[in-house]
């Protein structure tokens, strides 16, 4: 997990996915780019995340990718057959606790950006596809290549991600696992307290009174 969460600081760099009505004349993977370039560009500039400003990258991770996110089927992904039993306040209070704590883990990493490259393989998709693969490989100097795919569904005139492969491990159902200990040992309460939890420690604001 620690290896894999430490790749965030790249991967986020490829979420601020910026879809408008306009995306069924572009595709997916040149929009990704031109976002990514974008993020990039800010994170260089930006010397407050550099120096480890969590604050700072909450806000612009919230600002560039949290929109173009369907945090609602990446909750269910994760909580997988476990989903089922949750009543529809428990769900959304799930939905609401995941979302909070991929936003701080990648604020996290994000300041933790150290001059990655990213590559853009072409994208392979019918113009009539709905769910789409974006393949990028992210590049360091002196570290192995390392792939990352994003999964983006069709929803109207907009796409959005709902999961993320590093190197072929698939996000959320990399938490899917931890999920169920947790519901088998406390129910869907005992998930929901757990995610809390782990949200309080991540906490920027808790770590700067700290």
């Amino acid at each position: 997990m620690k290896r894999f969460t430490s790749l965030f600081a790249a991967l986020v760099l490829g979420l601020g996915i910026q879809f408008s009505a306009a995306a069924n004349t572009v595709a997916p993977d040149v929009l990704v780019k031109s976002v990514s370039d974008d993020v990039i560009s800010i994170v260089r500039q930006d010397k407050a995340i550099q120096s480890g400003d969590t604050r700072k990258a909450v806000t612009l991770v919230e600002t560039k990718v949290l929109p173009y996110f369907d945090f609602a089927h990446m909750t269910r992904l994760a909580v997988g057959k476990d989903w089922k039993q949750a009543s529809a306040d428990q769900k959304s209070v799930l939905t609401h606790e995941f979302k909070t704590l991929l936003v701080r883990t990648y604020s996290n990493a994000l300041t933790k950006y150290r001059d990655q490259q990213i590559d853009f393989e072409p994208l392979k998709a019918k113009p009539e596809d709905s769910d789409v693969i974006v393949r990028t490989k992210v590049r360091q100097a002196g570290a192995k290549p390392v792939q990352i795919d994003y999964n983006l569904e069709k929803q109207g005139d907009n796409w959005k991600v709902y999961d993320v492969l590093v190197a072929g491990v698939s996000l959320v159902t990399n938490y899917r696992d931890e999920f169920g200990q947790e519901v088998r040992a406390g129910g869907i309460d005992g998930l929901i307290k757990s995610l809390k939890d782990k949200n309080t420690r991540l906490d920027p604001t808790t770590a700067a009174k700290k």
